[in-house]
This record gives structure tokens, C-alpha cells and sequence, in this order.
């Protein structure tokens, strides 16, 4: 191969930064290499890297293969030791130029490739300006990176560091770049994006930046966040949300469970009250809001009871987009030493969950039928609708805003009718 191939894994602070690596890298002069961005959040997810490095080395057995993210940053001995690679880079490297102009010569030892500092002594986040994120019609920017919080399922903290937030001078700059380059849609990304600003002077919000972006950049036609933290939302976003247009209406809630004892235990900051009155005030502002939610299964200690605690929220709250991930124990967290459940039960309580979330989906299309919408289509034969569902839209331009009328679904996405000329 030539010139540098990305494989990225988990959230969509990663694309965005997986964009930032591949300049960086070109920068430094490197090619013929591939640039692996990890994730950790699950044992499968590390599971799926490792598996990727051998397929790469085997599909380009004379490319430098360099690791990094967050699982390069938390199992960096285990990624060092494999022989398919070349060099291991931490998550603050990976992001600097001068780490792929130091890369270690082929054949060295395991700790001669590790290139991984301490997380926890970082203690900005430095912007990163980029015109271009390949294969996407939406534009990512990082506003936010680390967490102060310390859930005991997460070892995202010990791959991403403290909390910190991108001046947002920065951000505003970075946006108008991208709308610039003719991005309509612009999505809010971070670690724990809700946390934004706390570390920066007279600590704006997240709500307070997405309301100057919006106000500053006309060329915005769409502001999104990716996933937020319901009990960290200001007044600044309720307003946004309640009389914004360009502000999509969907919002994706790190929700976790349903059961007050389990996010107790997990030590969540919010309670299952907490989660149903933000949905009903959101609601309550902005009728059409779609939500979206991550909720674990099997999390240590749940019984019955519990996991049918998590299985109404699910229901009560009309969550149209569910996110379920079985609990996997995670190395050095508080939850890998509390009574674990079978791992059969695990799995099955998961897979009732995400039935759970099927029928939520079906209800939400269902209900989107006949409605009119303005879609952004992407590079798939996809587009989505303000409030994130998708439509099959293969004849239509990737990049465009369109307006349609929802005719009907196929229980998986959505089918439309052009109902005027496209944007």
C-alpha cells in the first residue's frame, strides 16, 4: 500500500480525531502505514482491535501498523507485545506530529515501541483545525475531552484523563471552517460533553456554546450534540431546545439503567426520577424530540426486579433509538470486583433488552409516517431526519438538505416522497 489508511473504532470523538491523525501523520512525513484508533469501552471492543491489527498486517505485510486510543492507552503492554505492531501511541500523541516523525525502526522491543505518557498529567485539550472528515456529510468537533466522574463500569477516565474544554474561540473558529468547506450539520462532541466548560475562564456551558455558535455562523443549518448527560444540562440548551430550529431535536442520554439501587452502584449522578423529568420537560419544550440512550445489562448485583426497573424506563421514557451493551468487566474498574452475574445471563438479558428497544423503534416509525421532513443525506443511500431516523434516500445527492413526506418503513428505516425541490 501507499500513503495512510485509518481504522477506527467507537465513538465519534475518535472519527473526529482519527481525521486529526491522518493530517498529523502526513504532516510528519509518514506513509505506508495504517493507524489503528481503539476503543475501550468493552472487552469487545478491544477484542475487535486486536482482531483488525492481524488483518491489517496480513492485507499489507510491509506497512508500519501504529496503535493507538483508548484501549492503546489503558492495555498499552498488551498492544506492545503483539507482533503485527510497529509502534503504540498514547492518546495525547497520537494527536501531535512530532510522534510520527519519532517512530521507532522495525523489529524493536515491546517497550522501545511504546510512545504512551501519563493521562492524568494533561491537562488541556488543544483544538485541532481540519477542512475535511472523510466518508461523512455531517462535521465533527471536538469540544471536550477527559471526565472528572468516576463510574465503577468506566475505564474511559484512565484512557482520556480529567476533564478539559477547548477554548471557545477554538470551537467557533473550527465550525466556521466547516460550514466554510459547505458542511450543513454541524455535531458537539466530547468524552463528557455536559462537563464543558467547567475548567475554562468564567466557565460557559454547553448550551451557552452551542447558542454563540449558532448565533455567530448563519451557515449552520443544523447543530447537534452526540451524547449528553441529562443532570449537567443548562438553562442555556432548555433554551435551544425550546426555541432554536437550526438545534436538531434529538438528544442521545447516557442513561446507563433504570433501577435507582444499580445506578447507585454504578455511581451515577442521576436517579431514575431524574432521567423521566428531563424527558417530560424536553418533551414538554420541543414535542418532536427524539431520544436516544445507552443502558447496560447485567450490570454486577442486578436482579429481575432491577433489570425490569431498566426495561420501563425504557418504555416510560419512549426511548426511539436504544443503545444496549451486555456488562463486560473492565480491568481495574470498581464493578470488575463486584459479584458478577452468569455471562448466559448477561447475554440474555441484553438481548430482552434490545427487543425492548425494537419495539420502541417500531412505535417511533410508525409514528413518523405521514409526516413531512427535511432530510440530510448521506454518503450510504441513507439520510436522517432532524430527529436522527433514518429514510432510504439512494437516488438522492449525498451532502444535500431535502425536504420529503414520510410514506411508510420497513421496520429498519423509513421511506419518503419528494415533496419540493432539494435545498
Amino acid at each position: 500500500m501507499s500513503g495512510i489508511e485509518v481504522i477506527t473504532f467507537g465513538c465519534r470523538l475518535n472519527t473526529y480525531e482519527s481525521e486529526v491523525m491522518k493530517a498529523q501523520a502526513e504532516k510528519a512525513g509518514l506513509n505506508n502505514a495504517v493507524l489503528v484508533n481503539t476503543c475501550a469501552v468493552t472487552g469487545e471492543a478491544v477484542r475487535q482491535a486486536r482482531q483488525a491489527i492481524r488483518r491489517a498486517r496480513r492485507d499489507n505485510p510491509h506497512a508500519r501498523i501504529i496503535v493507538t486510543g483508548c484501549a492503546a492507552q489503558t492495555e498499552k503492554e498488551t498492544f506492545a507485545a503483539m507482533a503485527e505492531v510497529d509502534a503504540v501511541l498514547g492518546n495525547e500523541e497520537k494527536l501531535s506530529s512530532a510522534s510520527y516523525r519519532s517512530l521507532p525502526d522495525f523489529g524493536v522491543s515491546a517497550e522501545e515501541k511504546l510512545r504512551v505518557n501519563d493521562i492524568m498529567s494533561v491537562k488541556t485539550t488543544a483544538p485541532q483545525m481540519i477542512r475535511h472528515i472523510d466518508g461523512h456529510v455531517r462535521a465533527f468537533i471536538q469540544v471536550q475531552s477527559g471526565c472528572d466522574h468516576r463510574c465503577t463500569f468506566c475505564i474511559i477516565p484512565y484512557g482520556r484523563g480529567n476533564s478539559r474544554s477547548v477554548p471557545m474561540g477554538a470551537v467557533v473558529d473550527q465550525a466556521r471552517r466547516l460550514a466554510d468547506s459547505g458542511y450543513r450539520e454541524i455535531v458537539l462532541t466530547g468524552v463528557d460533553a455536559t462537563s464543558y466548560g467547567s475548567d475554562l475562564p468564567g466557565t460557559p456551558t454547553l448550551g451557552l456554546l452551542a447558542k454563540t455558535l449558532l448565533k455567530q455562523i448563519p451557515d449552520i443549518r443544523r447543530l447537534r450534540l452526540s451524547s449528553i448527560d441529562s443532570i449537567e444540562a443548562d438553562a442555556h440548551l432548555m433554551d435551544l431546545i425550546a426555541e432554536e430550529p437550526r438545534f436538531m431535536p434529538h438528544l442521545h442520554l447516557s442513561l446507563q439503567h433504570g433501577d435507582d439501587m444499580i445506578l447507585k452502584r454504578m455511581k451515577r449522578r442521576h436517579s431514575r426520577a431524574d432521567a423521566l423529568r428531563f424527558i417530560e420537560d424536553v418533551r414538554r419544550l420541543r414535542p418532536e424530540m427524539s431520544f436516544g440512550a445507552d443502558m447496560i445489562a447485567g450490570f454486577p448485583t442486578e436482579t429481575e426486579e432491577m433489570f425490569a426497573n431498566a426495561v420501563r424506563l425504557a418504555e416510560e421514557a419512549g426511548i426511539a433509538h436504544l443503545h444496549v451493551f451486555p456488562y463486560s468487566p473492565r480491568p481495574g474498574t470498581p464493578a470488575a470486583r463486584m459479584p458478577q452475574l452468569d455471562r448466559s445471563l448477561v447475554k440474555d438479558r441484553a438481548a430482552r433488552l434490545r427487543d425492548t428497544g425494537h419495539r420502541l423503534h417500531q412505535s417511533h416509525l410508525d409514528g413518523m409516517v405521514g409526516t413531512r421532513q427535511w432530510l440530510l443525506v448521506e454518503n450510504n443511500g441513507l439520510a436522517h431526519t432532524e430527529n436522527f431516523t433514518l429514510v432510504a434516500a439512494a437516488d438522492l445527492r449525498p451532502g444535500e438538505l431535502v425536504p420529503v413526506t414520510i410514506t411508510g418503513h420497513n421496520g429498519k428505516h423509513l421511506d419518503m416522497q419528494l415533496t419540493a425541490a432539494a435545498a
